[in-house]
């Protein structure tokens, strides 16, 4: 088959090029390094930075080595997302790299975990928003909340449908206007440094690994989104070596604004007032410029955090079941691109979190939301997890004889290391997040068994088409 018909023979020629080619014919500009580091910086930090120091401080500040131990970890996965995606630039990321290493099993049981966490968590972050909104408009009525909830999602999926110029323009606008606020209060904040406020190391009990964990558990989502760049490699320029690049800076830029921002708050607010507070980045704004006016500024910043990561979320909730449908894995629907975006599974995605955002404004039925929330934090986990073992089989199943010493003990240690921190997630779920979720994965089964079952019939159509174009092409070499 020539390279005119299948870009899996010519990777080179495919990824050469910054303009791709989409299933209706049409040409899209591929994300450079910038987009894709803005992509995953923003998918990272959502609206939960604003209450993460109030979050954490009933721990003491033992929670900033948590931060930093945590931060190793989101590294070593970047790192090894980059090295992964080197072997396999592909969309869909940790889809790909499962199917690749275990099969289609644990393809299928990555796309399906990761497609789920998608569309819940953003009917999240748009309630989420909401509240935000709350805080510069007044509450308002039920009929309204939803009105603003809906907004806040299908604004994201139409500028997604507009295609991926659309997307990157967004989430690199969004990225700057909340990177900057937040990058501009961590810094004057440690002006004001008073470290008189930050309170004991350890909590009453002065142990301080109890401590440690702990705050880890609350912090271990903070860096979920690092696989964005790796998720959409297709629609990245040169992925071979812009994914581990935007995935690497993407996570440290988010964990420098996560760090400063929380040092800088703890250090202005005072210790058993920030333990109480349900807004520490405004009440360190008031601290520093005095006056009230911080909650709306932080709420403003807060309000275009989320809408820059429904942004990249909606995308991202396309880009895993977009690489599963082109293997058959699922309905074939989601395999087709327009403008360079997966449309139907934008589509999907933002119905489903329609749906599941009217139940929550409408329903009056309570903890249904909260379930689905839970099994978000599950889901979440489980491309992480296949994607570092995959990275592992890789490394010791692979070419490791045209591997240098040194390069394979760096990944292995890697891949290892990522491994830890994707198991540490899983763990530092909780009891009911891994129980509802590991039903909802495998209520995904009968999925699975319904388009395995379907492939056959499109399999035994293939050969025939395949057959046909060597004729074609022979028939043309003899006119």
């Amino acid at each position: 088959m020539s390279c005119r018909t299948s870009w899996r023979t010519c990777p080179l020629d495919r990824e050469a090029h910054p303009l791709m080619h989409d299933t209706d014919g049409t040409h899209t500009r591929r994300f450079g390094l910038p987009t894709a580091t803005a992509l995953v910086m923003g998918n990272i930090i959502g609206g939960g930075i604003f209450l993460l120091p109030a979050s954490v401080a009933p721990f003491g500040t033992v929670s900033l080595l948590a931060f930093g131990v945590l931060t190793i970890g989101a590294i070593a996965l970047a790192l090894v997302f980059g090295r992964l995606a080197q072997r396999h630039p592909r969309t869909g990321g940790p889809y790909v790299y499962a199917r690749e290493a275990f099969g289609d099993f644990a393809g299928f049981l990555s796309a399906w975990s990761f497609w789920t966490m998608t569309w819940v968590s953003n009917a999240a972050l748009a309630v989420a928003g909401v509240g935000y909104l709350h805080v510069m408009t007044g509450k308002g009525s039920m009929a309204g909340d939803l009105a603003m909830a809906l907004a806040m999602l299908w604004l994201p999926a139409l500028a997604n449908l507009a295609g991926t110029r659309w997307v990157g323009a967004v989430q690199m606008i969004s990225t700057v206007m909340k990177f900057v606020p937040l990058l501009f209060v961590a810094v004057v904040g440690l002006f004001f440094f008073d470290p008189d406020n930050l309170g004991s190391f350890t909590t009453a009990d002065g142990n301080w690994t109890g401590g440690l964990t702990a705050s880890a558990a609350i912090l271990l989502y903070s860096y979920v989104g690092v696989e964005s760049a790796a998720m959409s490699a297709g629609e990245v320029r040169d992925p071979e070596r812009n994914v581990g690049r935007a995935s690497v800076l993407g996570t440290v830029g988010a964990a420098l604004v996560y760090l400063l921002g929380t040092v800088s708050v703890f250090g202005t607010v005072r210790h058993d007032k920030l333990v109480e507070s349900t807004a520490p980045f405004s009440d360190a704004v008031d601290v520093m410029f005095g006056g009230h006016w911080g909650g709306m500024l932080i709420a403003a910043c807060a309000v275009i955090s989320i809408v820059g990561a429904l942004n990249g979320w909606t995308l991202m909730s396309a880009q895993a079941p977009y690489a599963a449908a082109k293997d058959g894995l699922f309905p074939a629907a989601f395999g087709k691109k327009k403008r360079g975006v997966p449309t139907f599974g934008v589509l999907a995605a933002a119905v489903l979190a329609t749906g599941l955002t009217v139940v929550n404004y409408t329903s009056g039925v309570g903890g249904v939301f909260e379930i689905l929330v839970l099994i978000t934090t599950f889901s979440a986990t489980v491309p992480y997890l296949l994607a570092a073992a995959a990275q592992v089989y890789f490394l010791l199943t692979g070419r490791r004889d045209k591997v240098r010493t040194g390069r394979f003990v760096r990944d292995m240690v890697l891949a290892l290391g990522a491994f830890a921190f994707s198991f540490w997630l899983v763990a530092g779920a909780g009891y009911a997040a891994v129980y509802q979720g590991v039903l909802f994965l495998f209520a995904g089964i009968l999925v699975y068994v319904w388009l395995t079952a379907r492939r056959p019939a499109a399999e035994a159509q293939a050969p025939a088409a395949e057959q046909a174009e060597p004729v074609q092409e022979e028939a043309a070499v003899t006119r």
